[in-house]
């Protein structure tokens, strides 16, 4: 049976030289959380091993923050971010 997986975000900007992405957050993340991110040309999973917010390392970020994770590939603005149960 396939994992339920919540739309949790959008992409709002990704910083390619340091493999970072900016999420809008619709819903609560948390370091250790497993995520996947869709686009048209996007689609991977990976869990979230760090997370900031205002340039300061978090453990959790809430609905309406915008937060930058460290990613495994290259994302685009609009894609979307889903949480992996």
């Amino acid at each position: 049976m396939a994992g339920k997986s919540d739309k949790i975000g959008t992409i709002t900007h990704f910083y390619s030289k340091i493999g970072v992405g900016i999420i809008k957050l619709s819903k609560t993340l948390k370091v250790g959380d497993n995520i996947q991110i869709k686009g048209n040309k996007t689609d991977f999973k990976q869990s979230i091993n760090q997370m900031q917010f205002d340039h300061k390392d978090i453990e959790s970020a809430k609905k309406g923050q915008e937060i930058g994770v460290k990613l495994d590939n290259k994302v685009r603005e609009n894609d979307e971010v889903f949480i992996v149960q």
